[in-house]
């Protein structure tokens, strides 16, 4: 990939929304996969109440939309402003009690394990029905679209084409599940999110482009250093929640 593409990958504009001023993709076709879209304001004139504590609006008692839900709440139940970069606010934004949970929960991503990801670590990487693993450097590309796996070769994986997603564990049975009920999956944590079992590896399935089957990678730690170990553990626990966060976006 050329230097000129990827600047064009990057390339971030500031923008401003009725909600705040957002740092957002130049070109939207390289939007990070686990943003989301701004939600539609409740139009002021339905609600005349606060849709939490039921307060009546009126010259003391102002209305507020959360940025996050797009609902309308007074100030007591919509008054924290808290960082909600899944929507790219250069600033922390108003929104309501649930919201700011959510997003309180979410900072943790972007604080820990997106850094890990970006960083990346080294797997055996097996493409398909191919019995010859390859040692690769996998890791997040700066826009979050792309799994980017070099060793030998080079490949780029598109994040949004992941379908599926089954983690190896060592003392806990792996189980697959589909990206549509793939919070069910969130029971096996790898050691590295308290859970008992330590995550080895990650098999993903992919639509493949232009076609109507599934091609498989499976990414296995090596028996190698302990450092480089744990390495790859937290990366395999980053894309973990990382998944989670993609299905999420999906079903929005």
């Amino acid at each position: 990939m050329s230097s000129e593409v990827a600047a064009r990958r990057d390339a971030k504009k500031l923008v401003r929304s009725p909600s705040g001023l957002r740092m957002v993709p130049e070109h939207r076709a390289f939007g990070s996969p686990f943003g989301l879209e701004e939600p539609q304001w409740v139009p002021d004139k339905e609600c005349p109440r606060c849709m939490q504590c039921d307060a009546k609006f009126d010259f003391l008692t102002r209305k507020h939309h959360c940025r996050r839900c797009g609902r309308c709440f007074c100030d007591k139940c919509c008054g924290q402003k808290v960082p909600l970069r899944r929507m790219c606010f250069v600033d922390p934004v108003r929104q309501c009690a649930e919201c700011a949970l959510v997003s309180h929960k979410e900072a943790e991503f972007y604080d820990k394990q997106l850094k890990v990801l970006l960083s990346g670590a080294t797997f055996l990487v097996t493409f398909g029905n191919s019995e010859k693993p390859e040692t690769m450097v996998c890791r997040l590309s700066n826009n979050q679209r792309y799994l980017l796996l070099d060793g030998d070769s080079h490949h780029e994986i598109d994040v949004a084409r992941i379908c599926s997603v089954q983690t190896l564990t060592e003392g806990f049975p792996p189980g697959e599940k589909d990206m549509h009920t793939y919070t069910s999956l969130l029971g096996s944590q790898p050691a590295s999110e308290g859970g008992n079992a330590r995550a080895t590896g990650m098999s993903l399935r992919l639509a493949a482009p232009g076609a109507d089957g599934l091609t498989q990678l499976k990414l296995t730690a090596g028996e190698d250093a302990p450092a480089s170990r744990r390495q790859s553990t937290a990366w395999l626990a980053a894309m973990h929640k990382a998944t989670k966060l993609l299905y999420e976006s999906r079903d929005q």
